[in-house]
């Protein structure tokens, strides 16, 4: 059961519509929310109240090609920053926050370096690093399904667009149940503890939403986030923290520890936890950091 009702609106962005969801109080502070990949515009209850409680209104959106969002081939990650400086102008926000957790790490991090006059602060929770990271083994402790993902990325475009769809087929339409077991060896035990209940059934709806009109999203943020970022790290200038958990198999840990040597951010590396149970565990903190700028 849903704390907030979600509002919905389409903002017209380069000739194509961009979802977006907004919840929390409506005359709240900006929070822009940039959800993982695969992800759309849906909103976590407990999240939203804990924003709520600190006068903060969350605002989401399906990446270009997710859920009822227009498709933007060839977009790279700092291409977000015409779609989130889109919204926040039709919605009359001139400054806001920045979060992004997963595959939606990466776009935050790029609005603390490319709005740094609107970007108040920004964090980022359980992001990749770049893949051509020096130094960084990328899929050293990541679970076998990130993995086969990583490999089949270097396919051509028609043979990961083919691997990406019997990808969809076996997770649309699950049942909050069975998510431990579609996603597989990715899952921590610290994960598996945390995906029961409102969580399962949150992931459950927001892959269907997601994928509800096909792979585009998936296959351009994949795309992006294994290319180059269209950004420098250094360029980062707005307050940043980077979170991430010891226990994560989706985005194991060495990717925050050399984010956090390449990148001007607070770093939060917490061993106990992994890619889920971080923010359900933490998201009050993140917030009370961002609000501390």
């Amino acid at each position: 059961m849903r704390v907030w009702e979600l509002d919905a609106l389409s903002v017209p962005v380069d000739g194509r519509m961009l979802e977006v969801a907004l919840a929390g109080p409506s005359d709240g502070v900006p929070l822009f929310v940039h959800h993982g990949t695969p992800g759309a515009a849906e909103m976590f209850d407990p999240l939203v109240e804990r924003g709520a409680e600190r006068g903060l209104r969350h605002i989401t959106y399906s990446r270009p090609g997710y859920g009822g969002s227009g498709r933007h081939p060839a977009r790279t990650v700092a291409d977000c920053i015409r779609d989130v400086v889109a919204i926040a102008d039709a919605l009359g926000y001139d400054r806001f926050y920045s979060v992004g957790g997963s595959g939606g790490g990466p776009h935050s991090i790029a609005c603390a370096a490319l709005l740094p006059d609107r970007v108040i602060a920004a964090a980022s929770i359980a992001s990749p690093a770049p893949v051509a990271a020096e130094g960084l083994d990328w899929t050293a402790g990541m679970g076998e399904e990130n993995v086969t993902e990583l490999a089949a990325s270097q396919a051509s475009d028609d043979e990961f667009r083919v691997y990406l769809e019997g990808q969809a087929k076996s997770m649309v339409g699950t049942s909050a149940e069975q998510i431990v077991a579609v996603l597989g060896d990715v899952v921590s035990e610290v994960d598996r503890r945390a995906l029961t209940g409102a969580l399962a059934e949150f992931i459950v709806r927001e892959t269907d939403h997601a994928l509800a009109t096909g792979v585009w999203g998936w296959f351009d943020d994949d795309r992006a986030l294994l290319r180059d970022w269209g950004f420098d790290l250094a360029d980062v200038r707005a307050p940043l923290s980077l979170w991430h958990g010891g226990q994560d198999r989706f985005v194991p840990i060495a990717h925050g520890e050399w984010l956090a040597a390449h990148v001007r951010a607070d770093a939060h590396l917490l061993p106990e936890h992994g890619h889920l149970s971080l923010s359900l565990s933490s998201y009050g903190e993140i917030l009370d950091i961002l609000l501390a700028h």
